[in-house]
């Protein structure tokens, strides 16, 4: 079987998207799966529009040879890679990590909503709509959806898809043998956050909770090679992911596989990762008392939030990489030989 995986991003770029390319790249051809990877940054440098019809003709000419074209989002790869598959006549499959139009509503178009609000309002804005307008034809016109989390289910079923054409499979990791070791100074307690500095992230609330704190040092991996942000998260003593919006979150899903006491927000998929109390602690987003209130949890009682920790470790096995290519795997062969 050969696929041809649409990627918006692929290492040494940093991002979700990369590290899932990379491990199916990896991971694919031991289950007999042929991948042929088409990278949306070797069309980056050309100018809009004309580098996504120059991305569409790349995938285009890997589809004609393929069994199934999969899309690693819904709108920058997507909507090329939906257009190439429709013109080979191959079955086009997408994961769907978020919500793009959320996204970029919130960074260039002044959103406030909650993602919860948005995906139940009427738009305003005509470039938002337009990028509602895309991801839903996008995942309406696929064979199979792909998401990380029960959450981003519900999220794109109310986009108007059909969930019985929703797959839910977990996104998988993998921690590299040997990490850049970092260590604090004495006495100090050390806060790691980590992930792109967009609004919704809620690196300033961390900064804020910590800041009447002389012993509290707040440290976020920004733009760092993964090997580093993993480093630093392994030398923490707590990794805080204050976000007011996730749908699986790659790098907690790291934290807590690397053994780290994890705080995380009670939004989005950070629920399946963290049962409050046992593997971790949940607070409400935008809640700078409750994060410090939690924070003060970790430091008085630190060995309570070592075995906390010890719990996460043990339920990662759910999010390991064989069993993510595993099903991923079985998806995309149900729908190639269901389409051949």
């Amino acid at each position: 079987m050969r696929i041809v995986i649409a990627t918006p991003l692929y290492p040494p770029e940093i991002g979700g998207p990369a590290t899932y390319a990379k491990l199916l790249e990896e991971g694919l051809p031991g289950k007999g799966i042929e991948i042929e990877l088409v990278k949306f940054g070797d069309v980056r440098h050309l100018p809009k529009i004309i580098r996504h019809y120059a991305y569409y003709r790349r995938v285009l000419r890997a589809a004609r040879n393929a069994d199934v074209v999969y899309a690693l989002d819904p709108v920058s790869v997507g909507l090329p890679a939906m257009k190439a598959a429709q013109k080979a006549g191959k079955p086009f499959v997408v994961k769907i990590v978020g919500d793009y139009a959320w996204e970029q509503g919130q960074q260039r178009f002044g959103i406030t909503q909650s993602l919860d609000e948005f995906v139940k309002t009427s738009q305003k804005s005509f470039f938002v709509r337009r990028l509602q307008e895309i991801q839903t034809r996008v995942a309406r016109r696929a064979a199979r959806v792909i998401v990380p989390s029960e959450y981003l289910k519900g999220i794109v079923s109310a986009w108007g898809v059909s969930g019985e054409k929703i797959s839910v499979i977990y996104n998988g990791i993998e921690i590299p043998a040997d990490l850049p070791e970092y260590k604090k100074k004495d006495g100090e307690f050390l806060i790691v956050s980590a992930g792109r500095r967009v609004p919704w992230k809620g690196f300033e609330g961390i900064e804020r909770a910590a800041q009447a704190h002389e012993d509290w040092h707040v440290f976020i991996a920004s733009g760092l090679p993964r090997a580093d942000v993993l480093g630093w998260i392994q030398a923490a003593d707590v990794f805080v992911l204050n976000s007011l919006y996730e749908g699986l979150s790659h790098v907690l899903i790291e934290a807590m596989t690397l053994g780290t006491p994890v705080i995380a927000t009670h939004a989005g998929g950070n629920t399946t990762l963290v049962v409050d109390g046992e593997t971790g602690l949940l607070i409400p987003p935008r809640d700078d008392a409750a994060l410090e209130q939690a924070l003060a949890e970790v430091v008085h009682n630190p060995a309570a939030a070592r075995a906390r920790a010890r719990a996460a470790q043990e339920r990662m096995n759910d999010f390991s990489v064989p069993h993510m290519l595993a099903r991923t795997s079985d998806v995309l062969r149900r729908i190639g030989h269901r389409m051949s």
